[in-house]
């Protein structure tokens, strides 16, 4: 079996991905677009506010009809949020008017209710207002021209909220790259099913999707094979006619039923041996000019194998910022073998970075509770409490 190292293997990979992964971009409804990134630069085809309005339920009336307080005067008008209202106020006059309702030409303030009171058709105004108290400007928000948001920006409820409100309908953002995923295994069984001798509950695919999703991927094709070669050849063509990029887990061993390597060597595809722990068994291929990427099949080596090979190009095309990564301080001691790239689980305490879990492929909820992995050289071996160590966000 060939070997390379994990720096040689992403980088084969990264070219693959970056080749089949090119940014494209789509309109989609405001409402739909929470969590997509803006392909272009987004400005405001309107003022905000559209018109003057009151701030306040209250009286539109002149500021200077109040520089002696108490003061009666007449209420000429009423108006509610989404009338048209008056034209204009006469001059010693007063207009009811409701929060967001237009402020008519020749009022200049709002005395809020709590002010006042009325009797009939005059009101009694108890505190004098400046001009412009309670009173919203158009265009005060943002002026008709003026860039929202600029291109690249991932998009939050409270910028759909900004874009709905200047009357955008539709947004122009990135094209989600499209993954498929395919789990093989005669041993596993959907969650929710009942076990039988020797089966265990599929959860790779679950994994796989999962981090595509939150990656700025769309998983469109999720599928599990079994070992037969049939079946997979089968789920193979629908996931490459479907998808950008195909990700595959298990089959990829040197033992009997690797339903993966069978199928996908005599198409030219790439099986060995990556200078890494968990996620050794690897594979690559590409069918009709679609790459697939073949990860163990344990668990926590298949969404390790993801971490590191496919993560950061995926986030690239969707315009999502890199991985984070960056350097902490251990603090307990490590363990490493000879001539691997260790990625251990670790989780972030105060004073640096702790171990979650032993190096076990297997081990799921140790997984879950981690939030880094510890990023620890193919020559080194130990590591003590204080050394200095790379870890990368999961």
């Amino acid at each position: 079996m060939t070997s390379r190292s994990v720096d040689e293997h992403a980088g084969i990979v990264r070219q693959l991905l970056s080749r089949a992964l090119t940014p494209g971009s789509e309109t989609v409804p405001v409402p739909d677009a929470l969590g997509r990134v803006l392909a272009e630069d987004v400005r405001a085809p309107i003022d905000l506010p559209v018109f003057r309005n009151s701030q306040m339920d209250g009286y539109a009336v002149d500021a200077a009809s109040l520089h002696e307080v108490p003061v009666s005067l007449p209420v000429t008008a009423t108006v509610a949020a989404g009338d048209a209202g008056p034209d204009r106020l006469a001059p010693g006059t007063a207009v009811k008017i409701m929060t967001g309702a237009p402020v008519p030409v020749g009022a200049d303030c709002v005395v809020p209710v709590e002010d006042t009171d009325a009797d009939g058709g005059v009101v009694r105004i108890h505190a004098a207002r400046r001009p412009g108290e309670f009173v919203r400007d158009r265009g005060s928000d943002v002026t008709a021209g003026t860039l929202l948001l600029a291109a690249g920006a991932a998009l939050t409820a409270r910028h759909l909220a900004m874009l709905a409100a200047v009357g955008l309908a539709e947004v122009p953002v990135l094209r989600r790259p499209r993954f498929a995923v395919i789990a093989t295994g005669a041993e596993l069984v959907p969650p929710g099913s009942s076990l039988g001798p020797g089966q265990i509950f599929e959860s790779n695919s679950v994994a796989l999707a999962a981090s595509v999703r939150a990656n700025g991927g769309d998983a469109v094709l999720v599928g599990h094979s079994t070992d037969v070669p049939d079946h997979f050849r089968e789920l193979l063509e629908r996931a490459v006619a479907a998808a950008d990029v195909v990700l595959t887990s298990g089959g990829v061993s040197m033992g009997d039923f690797e339903v993966v390597r069978e199928v996908l060597t005599p198409l030219g595809g790439w099986f060995g041996h990556v200078a890494m722990q968990p996620g050794g068994p690897q594979g690559l291929t590409t069918v009709d000019g679609v790459p697939v990427l073949s990860f163990p099949g344990n668990p926590v080596s298949t969404l390790i194998s993801f971490e590191v090979f496919a993560r950061g190009e995926l986030r690239r095309c969707a315009g999502l910022a890199p991985v984070p990564t960056d350097r902490a301080t251990l603090t307990v001691p490590a363990h490493s073998p000879p001539g691997k790239r260790q990625f251990l689980r670790g989780r972030r305490v105060t004073d640096g970075v702790t171990l979650e879990s032993g190096p076990g492929s297997h081990l799921v909820a140790a997984l879950a509770r981690a939030d880094v992995l510890l990023d620890i050289p193919e020559d080194v071996t130990t590591m003590q409490a204080g050394d200095d160590v790379r870890v990368w966000e999961l």
